[in-house]
């Protein structure tokens, strides 16, 4: 998933909990911040819901493939370009500046998308939420980290990553609610503008990050701010600290060279941040290529897929894919330090690689046991809406549901009325055979077809999300909080967030397409391959950050570790032998 996570650790959550109890403002400043994390998590997550009846409603994006993949991987797109925009803003407006822009993108693209006329239309509001998502997920977490309390710090924070996922798993419940509802996709997309009213209200009447005032040289704002964050005896230690850290700050940037080709080739130039990026870039490219965002934005498609026809059941069995990923961010927050960011993304990607080889499986047997196609079945509904590609076929005997949605974008599949693994109709994708279909009360088919293996594909499916969620979902963005030095490190992070966001765009925009050349089994075997890929080299490059301070991280990286079978690093010094 995308977003910064500060580590935590259980005693940091406990003392979260006392300091807000006596403390609510800070509180207040986290969770009004927050909001932030849950419109990026519910509009990276509902669209999945809305384009099953954006298909309904608009037949070209129903025949077109590509067209689907633009409505939903355009926020994506749109997210690079916000990530850099919030960067820059956050440094010269302000982070608190910086949030609010952020809503009235978020608003502006739900009010475009909810009265879209045409796809394109939708298209458009999809790039100003995909701003507003990348402009979220830098200056969200930055304002919380800078305004909360050292001691907590690593919790909150850690809250705004569980907010995008509860609000990807928000969108789900939130789609489910307006199934039966006229307008049913508009409602799910305009929803997403109510949010940002709040938030922008909410941060309004608070405070900016008193970090940035006191870069800006506003120090006795700074002071105030800290008044309400923390106690009176320890203001004057906590403004000692803060100029400390701002000086170190200003004089690493100030022995940085300037011009940004001119710092690319000083970073690259340099053993230990060109090691750190091998590692950081590794694994958040990995992230993406285990397809994971294949099942958060496509994943009610991947269940009609499996052969579920109702759009009401795809997006209710989708809630288990959302409700699992929020489950394991909070196990990955509790256990992590604990079992080591190397072996737990090992571990993960070992699951992973089996879910997706599993996951192949079941869709080829799917495919291969769809129900046949019968010409009498077909011409019941009458020659003209019968499927022209199955009716010009010389060899109709060998079709079955498979071949018919392969055969045309514009053929579906009408299963028997009796039992639907029953020979059934390839009929004519429009409104009024599907009318016809489905007065008979049979089941209407345009994604995949009738399965008893559709139950195993969805199990699986959670399985890799139970996998994926805890390992490769949060610690990717654990290890790049720590694996470069610190003068390099907005270099660094940001170097690996866009190789994380540009993947993240590919996976998105080629999915539907590659499963109409490769078949669903055929897709999910190919990621299968690059997770193998991205298992070796996460084994060769990533080094084990667990307990070590950064400046251990930097030595470890200076003297390039060599690696131990079992996931830990060993000196190339021994130090145990002196």
């Amino acid at each position: 998933m995308e977003g910064g996570v500060v580590k935590p650790d259980k005693t940091e959550f406990t003392e979260c909990y006392r300091m807000i109890w006596h403390a609510p403002y800070i509180m207040r400043l986290a969770m009004s911040a927050g909001i932030g994390g849950l419109l990026f998590g519910y509009d990276t997550g509902v669209i999945s819901g809305a384009l099953l009846y954006i298909r309904d409603d608009f037949k070209q994006v129903q025949r077109q493939t590509w067209l689907q993949e633009m409505i939903v991987s355009t926020a994506v797109a749109g997210a690079i370009f916000g990530a850099a925009i919030g960067g820059w803003m956050s440094d010269r407006f302000g982070r608190r500046k910086s949030i609010m822009s952020a809503d009235v993108l978020f608003w502006i693209g739900a009010i475009i998308m909810a009265s879209a006329p045409t796809p394109w239309v939708i298209i458009i509001g999809r790039l100003f939420v995909g701003l507003g998502v990348g402009m979220a997920s830098m200056t969200a977490p930055l304002y919380i980290s800078e305004a909360s309390p050292a001691r907590i710090r690593g919790a909150l924070v850690s809250t705004n990553g569980l907010l995008i996922t509860g609000g990807q798993f928000l969108s789900y419940l939130i789609n489910l609610a307006f199934t039966k509802t006229n307008g049913t996709w508009r409602w799910m997309l305009g929803v997403a503008g109510v949010p940002p009213m709040i938030q922008f209200i909410l941060m309004w009447s608070l405070p900016e990050s008193p970090r940035w005032l006191y870069r800006k040289n506003k120090v006795d704002e700074a002071r105030k701010i800290l008044e309400k964050i923390y106690p009176a005896n320890e203001i004057e230690s906590e403004m000692k600290a803060l100029q400390q850290s701002v000086d170190e700050e200003k004089q690493a940037e100030e022995s940085m060279e300037n011009g940004m080709f001119s710092r690319i080739k000083n970073a690259w130039g340099n053993k230990v941040v060109r090691r750190g990026l091998y590692a950081g870039i590794t694994v958040q490219v990995a992230q993406q290529f285990v397809g994971i965002n294949t099942v958060l934005y496509y994943s009610p498609t991947i269940v009609q897929l499996a052969g579920y026809a109702s759009n009401k059941t795809a997006l209710a069995l989708s809630l288990i894919t959302a409700g699992l990923n929020a489950v394991g961010t909070i196990v990955s927050m509790l256990f992590v330090d604990r079992c080591g960011r190397r072996r737990f993304m090992i571990v993960s990607m070992f699951g992973i690689i089996i879910c997706l080889v599993v996951l192949s499986i079941m869709f080829f047997q799917a495919s291969t046991h769809a129900p046949p196609v019968s010409v009498h079945e077909s011409s019941h509904f009458g020659r003209n809406s019968t499927c022209v590609n199955f009716r010009s076929a010389p060899n109709r005997s060998s079709w079955n549901c498979m071949t018919c949605l392969k055969a045309s974008s514009g053929c579906a599949f009408c299963a028997n009325g009796g039992n639907k693994y029953n020979p059934g109709a390839c009929l004519v994708l429009d409104d009024a055979t599907q009318g016809s279909c489905q007065a008979e009360h049979r089941s209407w088919y345009t994604q995949g077809c009738p399965s008893k293996f559709g139950f195993f594909a969805i199990l699986m499916m959670a399985l890799y999300i139970i996998s994926y969620a805890p390992g490769m979902g949060t610690v990717p963005w654990i290890v790049n909080s720590e694996i470069y030095p610190l003068r390099y490190r907005g270099f660094g992070g940001g170097t690996a967030a866009v190789a994380n966001w540009t993947s993240n765009l590919l996976v998105s925009q080629t999915f539907l397409t590659l499963t109409q050349i490769l078949g669903t089994a055929g897709t999910f075997l190919l990621f299968a391959g690059f997770s193998v890929f991205g298992l070796v080299a996460i084994f060769i490059l990533v080094p084990e950050t667990k307990g070590l301070q950064f400046e251990e991280v930097e030595k470890m990286l200076e003297k390039g570790d060599r690696l131990k079978l079992c996931g830990n690093y060993r000196r190339d010094t021994e130090e145990s032998s002196s």
